[in-house]
């Protein structure tokens, strides 16, 4: 029973949250990945890129939320959400036509598209902070739990609770029908092979009659639409403040060049790396360890390696390690 119940705890505190966050990573490190395979620099505005859109979703949410519009036991964000994407679509192209579209135009070094992505994210963070404020903004609603530490408690009889967060299951489920559409598109589809083709060599791919506008276009809006939902999906499970998706940078670059930048599959492999090592090493253990040891073995401290304030630290250290000793990533990317 003790061993149920240490299951329980684990998968309680450990698994899936780090499940659900790991999904919320893949998402956002899908978008970058596109970015450097396709367009070929590194996108450090993809945080705030996705603040812009989740934050459409939260007001757009609070206009249906006054109009009485509602999903009943799902969050009104899920209506939202297309709108969000729409408005970040907007965002990019837009960004693109006035901003990255002259440096390509120039044939800039990659340098060069980074620095102004970078200028690029004060600009989208300052816009979204005037609109929103700076604060915490809640927007959930609908039922906060699929099943209760106090129903499964009631239904097993075991010490232990097992709480699962409707807002994680929406992110799982989410990011499994995105990531299989995604990569339906990237397969199966001719756009989706002209991208590929770009991808793998521009020089070849123009010379094939691929219209390398088009294959940016449809990129952005992909981008857009990746960094909307891990946006709004990491505001439902957490919450919104725009800040935060500025820090979450790291641990999506982190993911991405884990797995391997420009690889999408190494993209989703990077965010559950990064996800299940961060909050491994910021979990206190003293509850799951106290359940397995015998009594007079319990431990007296919380066994907790890192503080939750530094579970950035944790990415940051993981990313450090992979550029260090292998810079193409766990499935062989292009290299940083």
């Amino acid at each position: 029973m003790d061993l149920l119940n240490a299951i329980i705890a684990l998968s309680n505190f450990v698994i899936i949250p780090a499940v659900a966050y790991g999904s919320q990573l893949a998402l956002g490190a899908l978008g970058v990945t596109l970015i450097y395979g396709i367009l070929r620099f590194s996108n450090f505005a993809h945080g705030d890129t996705m603040a812009f859109g989740a934050m459409v979703t939260v007001l757009v949410t609070w206009l249906f939320q006054s109009w009485g519009i509602n999903l009943g036991p799902l969050p009104t964000a899920l209506l939202a959400l297309p709108f969000g994407i729409l408005g970040c679509m907007g965002l990019v192209l837009a960004t693109d036509r006035m901003v990255y579209r002259f440096y390509r135009t120039q044939k800039a070094k990659p340098v060069i598209f980074v620095i102004v992505s970078l200028g690029v994210t004060f600009v989208l963070n300052g816009i979204v902070r005037f609109i929103i404020g700076p604060d915490d903004q809640r927007f959930l609603d609908g039922e906060r739990f699929i099943i209760s530490a106090r129903t499964f408690k009631e239904m097993t009889g075991l010490r232990e609770g097992l709480a699962f967060k409707t807002t994680q299951g929406i992110t799982i489920v989410t990011a499994i029908i995105v990531v299989v559409l995604l990569f339906w598109f990237l397969n199966r589809t001719r756009t989706g092979k002209s991208m590929r083709a770009y991808s793998d060599n521009e020089d070849l791919a123009l010379l094939s009659g691929i219209n390398p506008e088009r294959v940016v276009r449809v990129t952005w809006l992909i981008v857009a639409a990746l960094a909307t939902i891990a946006g709004v999906l990491y505001g439902l499970d957490k919450s919104f403040k725009p800040f935060t998706y500025f820090q979450l940078l790291l641990p999506i670059f982190a993911s991405a060049i884990v797995g391997g930048l420009g690889s999408p599959l190494g993209a989703i492999a990077g965010g559950f790396v990064i996800a299940f090592s961060e909050v491994t090493i910021t979990y206190a253990w003293k509850k799951v360890v106290t359940y397995i040891v015998p009594e007079s073995m319990a431990p007296d401290t919380l066994l907790q390696l890192l503080s939750t304030d530094y579970k950035f630290a944790v990415s940051f250290l993981i990313l450090l390690v992979v550029l260090l000793f292998k810079p193409t990533g766990l499935f062989k990317g292009k290299s940083v």
